[in-house]
């Protein structure tokens, strides 16, 4: 038997159906607009990390642009700068090599970090070479922050690593006359413990049995660079030719110093162990970058 209502009992059933309708509507009214917010500070987010993106590889073209121009200004007068000048040029080539492969195949934004360390790289050995055939002041200076980012690079690897950097650059002293040589010796090691601890010869042989080996039969410093980028699934053969000439500028420069003094003194300006000290910092945070 169907029971009765009241007009009075249909309009409160009535009005209790139109509150729960409002609330639903009310809910998700409140669901879209947070999510709308969301979305809006994701957007600014990526808009202003591309605008510091853009505006980090402006400055770093500049420094290619202005280094390249006054590199060719100048004639190689110095002798014992011959090699590393030629190792500036093959980085440049494979700096743009790589530009011109990241334009073509259009790298996802996992590419982005590696590309902007890659520019800035080519500017520093520009700039170090231009520092060592003259006696011009650097413009660029590394800053505090750069020296705190570079520690806890090294610490995320071994806190060995971090006490040897603090070493190097203690030696890093214009009235030192070996104050380059020492830096750049302990540098090297930081480099070759970097690639010993994160590419392990065992590891790289097992995922690369076929992969290119020294005299002694361990794997070489490119095959480890090779091993390094295909863990991180970025393996492309522009990039891996940009790292390898990258690492092999940085060795170069290191030989400059092994193999004799500068100058009539032995001794390098404060604006030139400045600038060696920032090349081989850059160059091992993009190392670091490349081992994460």
């Amino acid at each position: 038997m169907v029971r009765k209502v009241s007009a009075s009992q249909f309009r409160s059933k009535l009005q209790q159906a139109q509150r729960k309708t409002q609330q639903a509507i009310d809910k998700y009214n409140r669901e879209v607009k947070r999510y709308n917010q969301q979305v809006k500070q994701a957007v600014d987010e990526y808009n202003r990390e591309v605008r510091t993106y853009n505006s980090r590889v402006r400055a770093n073209r500049q420094r290619i642009k202005r280094e390249l121009a006054k590199l060719s200004g100048q004639p190689t007068k110095k002798t014992q700068y011959v090699v590393y000048r030629t190792s500036v040029s093959s980085l440049y080539e494979a700096y743009t090599r790589l530009e011109q492969r990241s334009e073509t195949q259009n790298f996802d934004s996992r590419y982005n970090r590696v590309l902007d360390l890659s520019e800035k790289e080519t500017a520093n050995s520009l700039e170090v070479l231009n520092l060592l055939s003259s006696s011009e002041p650097s413009l660029e200076e590394a800053s505090s922050n750069q020296d705190a980012m570079l520690v806890d690079e090294l610490r995320k690897i071994s806190d060995d690593l971090d006490s040897r950097w603090q070493g190097a650059v203690y030696a890093l002293n214009p009235r030192n006359p070996d104050a380059a040589r020492h830096f750049c010796t302990s540098a090297r090691e930081i480099i070759s413990q970097i690639l010993e601890l994160k590419a392990p010869d065992a590891d790289v042989v097992s995922l690369m049995p076929s992969c290119d080996r020294t005299d002694q039969g361990k794997p070489t410093r490119r095959a480890k660079l090779k091993f390094l980028l295909t863990r991180k699934g970025m393996l492309e053969d522009a990039l891996e030719e940009f790292v390898e000439q990258d690492m092999e500028n940085i060795v170069q420069l290191f030989r400059v110093f092994n193999d004799g003094t500068h100058g009539s003194t032995g001794t390098f300006s404060f604006q030139q162990l400045n600038s060696i000290k920032k090349r081989v910092e850059d160059g091992i945070i993009f190392l670091a970058e490349i081992v994460s």
